[in-house]
C-alpha cells in the first residue's frame, strides 16, 4: 500500500491499479473519516504496466483535472470540491474524478456482498453437515449406551453364574466331609459303648459272691476284651479339615470386558417392511410407494428395487429398476396405466446394504374408459349408456360424471357423479328438457382414470341409434347411426345372406298380435312419429308433416320395448330422435 508522508509529495505522479479486499470493513463510503488509499484499493505499481493502466480511471493532478467535476485526492484521501477552493492545496497530488471514486466503491460493495452471500451459503452448508454430525454422534452414543449396558447385563449375568456354580461346588465339598464325619464319629460312638459295657462287666465280676460264675464269666469277658483289644481303632480324622483350593477361570469375563471396551465394528441394516398401497396413491404413470423401519440400525439411504408384473411366460425375465431414496416413501414415475409393478427395498450405512424386504404389489391407475357413442340411448328422464373399459386389467368399477349445460358464465357443472358402477354400461336418472355432457372414469386400488371424452346427451325425448346387427341385408345402416339405406338389387331372395337377428318384414303395415287393421291413409306421410307411453301400455303413429293422428296400439308392457323400420322400395331413411313431444299428441 502507498502511504506516501509529507517529505515526498513533491515525487512525480506513479501508475496505480485497483486491488480487491475480501473485508467489507475496508469499504467505508461517504464515512465521517476522509476515504484512506487503502479504502479505495489502490496501490503503486511500477510504470511498466501499461496494460493494467488502460482500464483504470485517469488519475493525474489537481491543475489537470476538470475545474467543473468533484474529485478525490489519492495522496490526501480527501474529496476536492470542483469550486477550487482546495485545488491549491492538492496541485501536486494524484487525483481521480470522484464519480470513478463512486464506482470503484459500488464495485467493491457489491463484490463484498457477493463474497458474503457465497460465504452465508457455505455457512449454511456447514451447518447443515454439522447438524448431520451432530445427528449421527447421538445415534452413535445411543448405540454406545446400549451396547454397554448390554455387555454389563451380560457380564453381570455371568458372573452371577459363577457364584453360583462355586458355591454349588463348595456345598458338596462340605457335605461330603460332614458325612465322612459323621460316619467316623458314630464309629467312634460305638467303640465307647462297647469299652463301658466292658468295664461294667469287670466291676460285677469283682464284686459278685458266685465265684465259679465269676470265673466263668470272667473267661468269656477276657475273650471279648482281647478281641476289642485286637480291633484296630484308627484316631485320625478321615476328612481334612481344609477345604480344597479353587481356580476360577476368568477368561470368558475377560473377554467379555474386553468386548464391552472395544467399539463393535458396525453392521449392515436389518430389512424393511413395505407398506401395502394407500387407495388413491397412484396416477396413470406414476405410484406412490411407502415402506417403514422398525429397527434401531443407522441407516443412511434407501435402495428401491421395481419390476412390472407380467402374465407371460417367458425364459427372460424383466430387468429391475433401481431408485437411491433419502426418505422413507418415493413417487415413482414413467410407468405403465393399469399395470401391477413389484417394489422391495434396501436399507443402506457404512458398513454395507442391509437385506432385500418382503415384496409388495402396487397398481397404477387405469386408462380411461372409451364411451360407444352410437350405443348410447335417452329418454326425457333416463339414458343408458355403454362404454369399453381399454384396459387389459380389470377395474374395480366406474364413476359417471354428468355435467348440465347451461348458458350462465360457469358452461358446465358438474351436477352428479355416479360411484361404484360395476359394469360397462349404467342407467342414468335425467331431468327433461336438459342437455347433458357425460363422462366416465375408470377405479382400481390406485386411483382412478382420466376422465373419457365426453359425450352430448338430449333430455328432450327419446334418442336411440339403429342396430346394425339387426338390419336386413338388403338395408344398410350408415355411419351416424340413424340412417337406413336400401338398395336396388337383382339376387333373388333366397340368396340373402340374414344374419341371426335380423329381420325380414317387407310391408309397410299395423300390425299387432296378427291382426292388421283396416286404416285408409289419404295423404302418404313423409315423417312419421311414434310415442310410447310405457306407463299406459300404448304406442301411437302420427303423420307429423299434417300433425294427423294415424292409429295407436294398446297394450301391456312388461319388458324392453325396441323400435324397428323397414323400407320396401330403394330410398333412405333416417331417424331424428329427442325430439320433444309435440303439443298436438297430447289428447
Amino acid at each position: 500500500m502507498d502511504t506516501r508522508s509529507e517529505e515526498n509529495e513533491a515525487e512525480p505522479p506513479r501508475f496505480y491499479h485497483l486491488e480487491l479486499y475480501d473485508s467489507a470493513e475496508d469499504l467505508e463510503l461517504f464515512s465521517e473519516e476522509p476515504f484512506r488509499r487503502r479504502d479505495l484499493g489502490l496501490c503503486e505499481t511500477s510504470k511498466t504496466q501499461g496494460a493494467e493502466e488502460q482500464r483504470l480511471p485517469s488519475v493525474g493532478n489537481a491543475r489537470e483535472s476538470d475545474k467543473g467535476e468533484d474529485t478525490y485526492c489519492i495522496t490526501c484521501c480527501v474529496p476536492i470540491r470542483a469550486d477550487g477552493q482546495q485545488g491549491g492545496d492538492h496541485s501536486e497530488h494524484e487525483v481521480i474524478p470522484l464519480s470513478s471514486v463512486v464506482e470503484i466503491a459500488k464495485d467493491e460493495f457489491r463484490k463484498n456482498v457477493c463474497r458474503l452471500e457465497d460465504q452465508i451459503t457455505h455457512l449454511e452448508s456447514f451447518s447443515s453437515h454439522l447438524e448431520e454430525i451432530f445427528i449421527t454422534i447421538e445415534e452413535n452414543f445411543a448405540r454406545q449406551e446400549q451396547n454397554l449396558e448390554r455387555g454389563y447385563n451380560d457380564l453381570m449375568l455371568t458372573l452371577e453364574q459363577r457364584y453360583e456354580e462355586v458355591m454349588q461346588a463348595l456345598g458338596e465339598e462340605k457335605k461330603e466331609k460332614l458325612e465322612g464325619l459323621y460316619e467316623q464319629l458314630v464309629s467312634c460312638g460305638g467303640n465307647l459303648d462297647t469299652c463301658k459295657d466292658l468295664m461294667e462287666t469287670i466291676e460285677d465280676l469283682s464284686q459278685g459272691e458266685n465265684k465259679v460264675n465269676a470265673i466263668k464269666a470272667a473267661v468269656a469277658t477276657s475273650h471279648r476284651l482281647v478281641d476289642f483289644l485286637k480291633k484296630d481303632v484308627d484316631i485320625d480324622l478321615s476328612v481334612p479339615t481344609n477345604f480344597e483350593a479353587r481356580v476360577i477361570d476368568f477368561s470368558d469375563i475377560q473377554e467379555l470386558m474386553d468386548s464391552i471396551n472395544s467399539v463393535p465394528a458396525p453392521l449392515p441394516p436389518c430389512a424393511p417392511v413395505m407398506n401395502t398401497q394407500d387407495p388413491n396413491s397412484a396416477t396413470g404413470t406414476s405410484v406412490r410407494v411407502c415402506w417403514s423401519f422398525f429397527s434401531e440400525d443407522i441407516v443412511e439411504s434407501y435402495q428401491l428395487y421395481y419390476k412390472r408384473v407380467s402374465n407371460e411366460t417367458s425364459k427372460e425375465e424383466q430387468d429391475a429398476f433401481m431408485l437411491n431414496v433419502k426418505e422413507t416413501y418415493c413417487t415413482v414415475t414413467n410407468l405403465a396405466p393399469n399395470a401391477q409393478y413389484e417394489f422391495w427395498v434396501k436399507a443402506l450405512n457404512r458398513a454395507g446394504v442391509g437385506s432385500a424386504s418382503e415384496r409388495a404389489v402396487y397398481i397404477t391407475a387405469p386408462l380411461a374408459p372409451v364411451l360407444k357413442r352410437k350405443e348410447i340411448q335417452s329418454c326425457e328422464h333416463a339414458a343408458l349408456v355403454r362404454w369399453e373399459s381399454g384396459n387389459t386389467n380389470p377395474v374395480d368399477s366406474y364413476t359417471a360424471e354428468l355435467s348440465k349445460l347451461t348458458d350462465g358464465e360457469d358452461g358446465n357443472i358438474i351436477t352428479e357423479s355416479i360411484v361404484g358402477i360395476p359394469n360397462c354400461e349404467a342407467l342414468i336418472q335425467l331431468e327433461p328438457g336438459h342437455n347433458y355432457l357425460l363422462s366416465v372414469k375408470a377405479v382400481n386400488m390406485g386411483g382412478s382414470s382420466e376422465r373419457s371424452e365426453p359425450v352430448s346427451i338430449l333430455s328432450t325425448g327419446t334418442s336411440f341409434t339403429l342396430n346394425e346387427e339387426t338390419a336386413h341385408p338388403l338395408l344398410s345402416v350408415l355411419e351416424d347411426g340413424l340412417t337406413i339405406a336400401c338398395c336396388k338389387t337383382e339376387s333373388p331372395k333366397c340368396e340373402w345372406p340374414f344374419r341371426e337377428n335380423s329381420f325380414t318384414r317387407h310391408t309397410y303395415e299395423f300390425l299387432n298380435n296378427g291382426m292388421t287393421p283396416d286404416i285408409t291413409i289419404t295423404v302418404p306421410p313423409r315423417r312419421i312419429g311414434l310415442l310410447l307411453d310405457y306407463d299406459k301400455g300404448s304406442l301411437s303413429f302420427f303423420n307429423t308433416d299434417i300433425m294427423q293422428h294415424l292409429y295407436t296400439f294398446h297394450n301391456h308392457f312388461q319388458d324392453f320395448v325396441c323400435p324397428c323400420f323397414a323400407l320396401e322400395e330403394p330410398g333412405t331413411l333416417r331417424i331424428l330422435n329427442g325430439v320433444a313431444m309435440p303439443t298436438y299428441t297430447i289428447s
